[in-house]
């Protein structure tokens, strides 16, 4: 067997000019964009460049360059580890796996029970951060005076409506969107939408599941909003509980989607205490990806946010800020698509049962 011996060193433009069957002033041009080059030559260097991984190298090392210290601000209720955080945990498990990835030093902030901003902007300084990334906290007052410091701030699975910072986020509007138009899809029309009184990023998983109504001319009325004291299983629960009790069963519902997977596994231990089956009785969906959906019983049909894209997204869009865009740049959303997970609660065509 042949080794590559590619693989045992640095690969560089001498290579690219040689499977390319291009000069090396052709490869330089073509990778630099200093001089007009024919579209199918430089379509054939940059394909060369990529199958050897030269572009992500290039990439990776002008990323390393750009960003080397990340200051890191997360609401202490986010924080600890355990089976009701475990978006929150998974989220910054990635990041911190990313910046470990690309040779960035991680700080964490350590400050008030309440984000503030000058400790903040303080810690950053202390460490001689070039970057910022806030998670979850998208109050307004912070924002706007973190935006006024002479720091790169990322705003991670947030919302800022006066696009003070750049923001990363799933599509959060989308993807609700997405599960209910799969439900209504398998003739699912009453539908139950669990969720609580959250951050804007929930309500605007309210606003899709809205949409998919509005898409398909269905009157929004057969939809219903059941708000729970939070996103919890036990409070999931609870709302659900009181929901049977008052409208003496499931008043014509036929599917349960849930703003979270937490609210998705206390739906599904509560429906099944009520003597439901699901999801023959009632279909029910999730929405995360992150919680053990694989291993509930039934399987739980969910709404797969993408946690690393959305890590690796928020180093990126800071290496930018910084190497690229300046700080006069307009600031940046980033929205990252979510995948439908189909299990076993999703069930059949409703119309066939």
């Amino acid at each position: 067997m042949t080794l590559d011996r590619r693989s045992e060193r640095k690969i560089g433009i001498k290579d690219i000019s040689r499977e390319a069957g291009v000069a090396l002033s052709t490869v330089s041009h073509v990778l630099n964009g200093t001089a007009p080059i024919s579209q199918e030559v430089r379509g054939r260097v940059l394909e060369v460049a990529r199958r050897l991984g030269y572009l992500a190298k290039r990439q990776q090392k002008g990323a390393i360059a750009s960003l080397t210290t990340l200051y890191l601000a997360v609401p202490p209720g986010n924080l600890p580890h355990n089976d009701i955080n475990l978006v929150s945990w998974t989220l910054l498990t990635a990041l911190s796996r990313e910046c470990e990835r690309r040779g960035i030093r991680i700080v964490a902030h350590a400050g008030s029970p309440e984000l503030n901003a000058a400790e903040i902007i303080a810690g950053a300084r202390a460490v001689s951060a070039e970057g910022v990334a806030l998670v979850f906290d998208d109050n307004p007052k912070l924002l706007r005076a973190l935006a006024a410091a002479d720091l790169a701030v990322v705003l991670l699975n947030g919302e800022d409506p006066t696009m003070s910072v750049d923001t990363v986020a799933p599509a959060n509007r989308y993807g609700a969107r997405l599960a209910t138009e799969w439900l209504l899809a398998q003739g699912h029309r009453r539908i139950l939408h669990l969720t609580w009184q959250g951050r804007s990023t929930i309500m605007r998983r309210v606003d899709g599941f809205h949409d998919a109504y509005a898409e398909r001319d269905l009157p929004r009325e057969l939809g219903e909003v059941l708000y729970a004291g939070g996103y919890e299983p036990d409070q999931a629960r609870q709302a659900l509980r009181n929901f049977v009790t008052e409208r003496g069963g499931l008043d014509g519902f036929t599917a349960v989607f849930c703003a979270a997977d937490n609210l998705a596994i206390g739906a599904l231990m509560e429906l099944q205490a009520q003597g439901f089956a699901i999801p023959k009785d009632i279909a029910v969906v999730g929405f995360d990806g992150v919680a053990p959906g694989a291993l509930t019983v039934p399987s739980l049909t969910t709404v797969r946010v993408p946690l690393d894209a959305l890590a690796a997204s928020t180093v990126q869009i800071l290496e930018n800020r910084l190497s690229v865009l300046g700080t006069d740049h307009p600031a940046c959303r980033i929205e990252l698509g979510c995948q439908l997970i189909e299990r076993e609660s999703g069930g059949i065509s409703a119309s066939s049962r």
